[in-house]
């Protein structure tokens, strides 16, 4: 999986690159084997000021085969945005990967029951 960190109006300072890399990393067991090579995660850090208060937000997208992922937290710290934003692709990624291995399971077992249909009508 092809990684892309990103950092608006803020550092992007080594320690804050370590940790959302280990986060997203521990993501990767969660994407489909055979789309993994392709997936692209695309990580945008940004800070922002409102009424005298320091807001960071970390979106998360994960492009797959025919498909795309989107997660968008914001909190006080960058790293409790990234801890929450990385939960929530998790929980995402889990159902992606539920609703497309179940097609294809349905699929073959479609292909079986014809496949011994026919063998059992003769």
């Amino acid at each position: 999986m092809k990684l892309e960190i990103t950092a608006l109006h803020t550092d992007l300072q080594a320690d804050l690159k370590k940790y959302v890399t280990k986060k997203v990393t521990k993501l990767e067991k969660y994407v489909p084997r055979q789309v993994r090579q392709s997936a692209h995660m695309s990580v945008v850090l940004k800070e922002s000021h409102t009424k005298n208060k320091r807001q960071f937000t970390c979106e998360m997208t994960l492009s797959l085969t025919g498909d795309t992922i989107s997660v968008s937290e914001s909190t006080l710290n960058i790293f409790a945005a990234t801890d929450i934003a990385e939960a929530t692709m998790r929980n995402r990624i889990k159902k992606y990967k539920e609703k497309h291995i179940s097609e294809r399971a349905g699929k073959k077992e479609k292909k079986v029951r014809l496949f011994l249909g026919k063998i059992l009508s003769r």
